[in-house]
């Protein structure tokens, strides 16, 4: 039995909710809607219907919000980034301090605690250091442009993002204001230059085509690398379509191509060929340089990256006598941050090339009283580890968007640390992590930053001390 679809008229939007959803509500029930913003009143489809509550998309804004200012960009509602445009920057920092206020007050009751005031990016555009775009046969078309195509005619490629929840379309992108215009002036080349040569996109259905993703880096040092991705070897249009890229962008440090022949996008386990260039770039924060290969996890915002490690070291408030353990410590840049202010640095991660990058980025900066290991933090900070590395005064955790494992939970509540500063990019799960820690350790500041300007996606810093 086919449910029935309800479109909701009218309906005033009176709030923000979290995760970038907007809230309205009708005889009492809830409604959580998607594009719309705080004083819109809109015409609501209804996708998810639930006794107390609903989620919904706008599909026509009646009524315009007073707050809302012009897009930017040409393919906002379209694409699945930057949801935000529409709100003046000011608001979205007020609503993503508000979204973590109720969610450490309802998820992890701490209502005595006050929160700093979020820390906002000074660049609201051009602010990400890596994006990756995909070629597709499947180009994204709006209603209005499938009506516009002949019946017998194919829309052709396209490079670009994925659309929202359709794993098959990419969404043909023009302009892109999350990098440096160099982002733009790579993408749009590679488009002319395979459309005039006739080169097949990839089908992720069929699993053939040629040109597969092209991923691209940039850092504040200006070291740029790009990453072609093809489908399989081809020796002499490979070479054709890397020198067209070096001619177009001369200012490419490191070029390089990946073949990938499985069904699947990752690159990690593939070998990454130099074109030209070391096969690597430099990024700085703060007074450290950080090694970025190909695989390497770095944080996309380097610059608010900066202001989130600064709030990591007044968090940390190390005297040069403390051992600090840094869990899920990724490529190492939060203890190497911490480094000149700390006895030992002591980073564990599961992901083995990660590890090496650690060890490499200390190696560059020359920490000696660093010591990175590759394994579950359940099972390596166990007694005889202590005995040999030192017991931890502080440590460091930042987890995945899921939190912190129930077990990890147990293990800082055994080890007992004099501090824990504990660095979040979801607080929701931050908050209940929080209160599972409350039994030990009280919490004594929580300072949002804002990494990701025109989203909802809020970053936070909690500073706990044991009791």
């Amino acid at each position: 039995m086919k449910r029935k679809k309800i479109t909701l008229q009218d309906l005033p939007i009176t709030g923000y909710a979290a995760e970038g959803k907007a809230l309205g509500r009708v005889e009492g029930k809830v409604i959580f809607v998607e594009g719309a913003v705080p004083g819109d009143v809109a015409d609501v489809f209804i996708t998810r219907n639930k006794k107390d509550w609903a989620e919904g998309k706008a599909i026509k804004i009646k009524k315009f919000s007073n707050e809302r200012v012009e897009p930017f960009c040409i393919h906002f509602g379209i694409c699945g980034g930057c949801k935000w445009q529409m709100l003046p920057y000011k608001k979205q920092l007020e609503y993503k301090q508000q979204e973590a206020a109720d969610a450490f007050k309802r998820i992890g009751k701490l209502t005595e605690i006050s929160m700093l005031p979020i820390i906002g990016s000074e660049n609201t555009i051009h602010y990400r250091n890596k994006l990756e775009f995909t070629f597709s046969n499947k180009k994204f078309l709006t209603p209005q442009q499938l009506e516009e195509l002949q019946n017998d005619t194919w829309p052709g490629g396209a490079l670009g993002y994925h659309v929202p929840r359709l794993y098959d379309k990419i969404i043909d992108i023009n302009e892109c204001w999350l990098m440096d215009d160099v982002n733009n002036t790579i993408r749009n080349a590679m488009r002319d230059f395979s459309i005039a040569n006739g080169y097949s996109y990839y089908d992720i259905k069929e699993h053939k085509g040629w040109l597969r993703n092209i991923i691209i880096r940039i850092c504040t040092t200006s070291e740029l690398m790009v990453n072609i991705v093809f489908g399989y070897d081809d020796k002499n249009e490979r070479e054709k379509i890397c020198k067209l890229l070096l001619e177009k962008v001369p200012s490419i440090t490191t070029l390089l191509y990946t073949i990938n022949a499985k069904w699947n996008d990752t690159i990690y386990d593939l070998e990454t060929n130099i074109v030209s260039g070391k096969g690597y770039i430099i990024e700085k924060l703060g007074d450290f340089n950080f090694k970025i290969s190909p695989k390497s996890f770095f944080q996309t915002n380097t610059k608010q990256a900066e202001k989130l490690y600064n709030v990591v070291k007044d968090f940390a408030q190390l005297n040069g006598n403390e051992i600090v353990y840094d869990l899920y410590c990724g490529t190492g840049s939060i203890g190497i941050f911490l480094s000149n202010d700390a006895k030992k640095i002591i980073g564990v991660d599961v992901v083995e090339d990660a590890i090496k990058d650690a060890k490499e980025n200390a190696a560059l900066n020359s920490i000696m009283h660093s010591s990175f290991f590759c394994g579950d933090v359940i099972e390596i900070c166990n007694d005889d580890f202590f005995n040999k590395h030192g017991r931890p005064d502080v440590i460091i955790v930042d987890p995945p968007r899921a939190g912190l494992h129930a077990k990890l939970v147990q293990k800082l509540l055994e080890i007992a640390p004099k501090k824990i500063v504990y660095v979040s990019c979801n607080v929701a799960t931050q908050a209940r992590d929080l209160q599972l820690l409350g039994d030990k350790f009280s919490v004594e500041k929580l300072q949002p930053v804002d990494m990701f300007p025109h989203t909802h996606h809020i970053e936070c810093v909690a500073e706990l001390w044991l009791k």
